[in-house]
């Protein structure tokens, strides 16, 4: 071969990340990339530095995470244990908010006042973000193991042009959404995410959103979503995107994809077939999920998204004649937006993410429970949570079919994501409960649908976590084992991956994956963190350096 090998790995079932049969061979690393893949026993051990054994272990490509939340948690620790102990190599974060860029009407870079309290050198930071790069940057400087890159957050975008007001853009707050979009391309976003359940994203007409992706598509750039509802407007939510993608150019993608709430789970075919068919008629449409039957957001998407309307939530809670208002369309929802506790019920619903030590009792209750503790309604006890958390509470809401979780992950089109950060038991613990998702995401896809259901091959699983990823950002060195690519690697035991989270007990490390090397330095070792932070910004398809 020639070139020094400074890591050789051998005798494992590759799975390149194709979705081909895995085959036995040895992969070579030289440096932060991948130098050879050959057949067992090709490659001259004499000549590498380290060597590997992975026998009747898996070696692929390190799984793409295409809906992190990790942008805090990578403030906190740059490690991301939780998610690189599922083998997670990158985290593409920006769902609806990204802290860069700051300024136009933004008055706070990062939200959330306990935040803020805790790490006031941060937010002081973050105000210095006016490009949507500064972020990312100020990551890698401090050292993060994964790869990181990120779609422009379009509640961020919403917000510097135009704050938390309700109402069509003006031709000159549409003038300034479009100019910051542009700039966030050029400083490498992957495009742009809007989450259309959460103010000030719920804002914005099709007409607004069209326009922004329009620039968007002119860098190659992609739309993804949380669509306007998951639940009674499911289908016109997806008819939306679908619109969307087709007037303007754009690619599309659609975050974690459900349909919630029992009476519209007989409408997930129709919304699979709806994605066939604008795929049929040309539109580039794809799809990512978790494998959970619970979502987790705030336990203020229970109410209208004009209760928050130009940042006021928590003062219409209190004032009576608005609560009235609010209450009255909690109780009777318009159909207009997303009533999450109208489709699970209260007992479907469980708030976990308590600041206030009195609320503690709370965690781990449905909001039926809670209810009946405090001597309320459910809906007033919902308001008086908010009011006393001034936060959004982060909740639980039980509302999927395990049916349509194994129907959606056989569609070829569909990804792995995790709508999740990626924490440290150790200190997560404290801030309170959270989704098992961000835990368990992959090894439970591996563990539970592949190994114990059947529901999926084990290639097409690794494809969906890794090559379908990469295509879909324009990532055409990673995704895959393949000599040239960068060396993201994944070695994990296929009879004992497993996800160890569960929604009462979720801060849990997952088990089975047993090394992780990113950018060719590695940062698990026999299941343990090894403390190191090779992690670089991968770019979106219209950056200017």
């Amino acid at each position: 071969m020639g070139a020094q090998i400074d890591l050789l790995i051998t005798g494992g079932k590759i799975i390149d990340g194709t979705g081909n049969p895995w085959f036995y061979g040895d992969v070579a690393i030289s440096n932060d990339k991948v130098l050879d893949i050959a057949p067992a026993g090709r490659i001259d051990r004499s000549s590498a530095t380290d060597v590997v054994d992975a026998s009747g272990m898996v070696v692929c490509p390190g799984f793409i995470d295409i809906q992190s939340h990790s942008i805090i948690p990578l403030m906190i620790d740059g490690r991301c244990l939780s998610k690189i102990t599922q083998g997670v190599t990158t985290e593409i974060m920006g769902e609806a908010w990204t802290p860069a860029p700051f300024g136009g009407r933004i008055d706070e870079a990062i939200p959330g006042a306990a935040f803020r309290e805790r790490y006031p050198e941060w937010s002081k930071k973050a105000q210095s973000w006016t490009r949507f790069r500064d972020w990312l940057e100020a990551m890698t400087e401090q050292g993060v193991s994964p790869n990181i890159g990120s779609f422009l957050g379009g509640g961020t975008l919403r917000r510097y042009a135009k704050d938390m007001d309700m109402g069509a853009a003006s031709a000159e707050e549409l003038a300034t959404m479009k100019r910051v979009m542009q700039e966030a391309m050029e400083d490498g976003a992957f495009g742009v995410s809007f989450a259309l359940i959460y103010p000030p994203d719920a804002y914005m007409g099709i007409d607004e959103i069209v326009e922004v992706c329009e620039i968007v598509a002119e860098s190659g750039g992609v739309y993804i979503t949380h669509v306007r509802s998951e639940a009674h407007q499911l289908i016109e939510g997806i008819a939306e995107a679908i619109e969307i993608g087709r007037r303007s150019g754009v690619s599309v993608e659609i975050y974690h994809l459900k349909a919630t709430g029992r009476d519209n789970w007989a409408k997930m075919p129709k919304v699979i077939e709806m994605i066939d068919d604008a795929r049929a008629e040309g539109l580039d449409v794809t799809v990512d999920m978790y494998p959970y039957v619970a979502s987790g957001t705030g336990l203020s998407s229970c109410l209208p998204p004009w209760a928050a309307a130009e940042g006021k939530l928590f003062d219409n809670l209190v004032d009576p004649e608005t609560r009235a208002r609010i209450r009255a369309e909690v109780l009777n929802p318009s159909g207009d937006w997303e009533a999450m506790a109208d489709e699970t019920g209260p007992e479907g619903v469980m708030p976990v993410g308590f600041d206030r030590k009195e609320n503690q009792q709370y965690i781990g209750k449905r909001l039926d429970e809670i209810a009946e503790m405090r001597g309320q309604n459910w809906v007033d006890t919902i308001f008086d949570l908010l009011i006393s958390e001034q936060q959004r509470i982060f909740t639980m809401y039980f509302g999927m079919s395990e049916e349509n979780t194994a129907l959606q992950l056989q569609q070829p089109w569909i990804k792995v994501s995790t709508d999740a950060g990626g924490v440290d038991p150790e200190w997560a613990t404290e801030r309170g409960p959270t989704h098992p998702r961000a835990y368990g995401t992959y090894p439970r896809v591996l563990g539970k649908y592949v190994r114990e259901e059947g529901v999926l091959t084990l290639e097409e699983a690794v494809r969906k976590m890794t090559s379908s990823v990469a295509d879909r950002l324009g990532l055409r060195d990673r995704g895959l084992l393949r000599a040239g690519h960068f060396a993201d690697v994944v070695i994990f035991d296929p009879k004992t991956i497993s996800d160890r989270a569960t929604f009462e007990n979720p801060h849990q490390l997952s088990t089975g994956v047993r090394h992780v090397w990113i950018n060719g330095t590695q940062v698990l070792s026999d299941g343990e963190h090894t403390g190191s932070t090779p992690g670089r910004i991968l770019d979106g398809p219209g950056r200017i350096r």
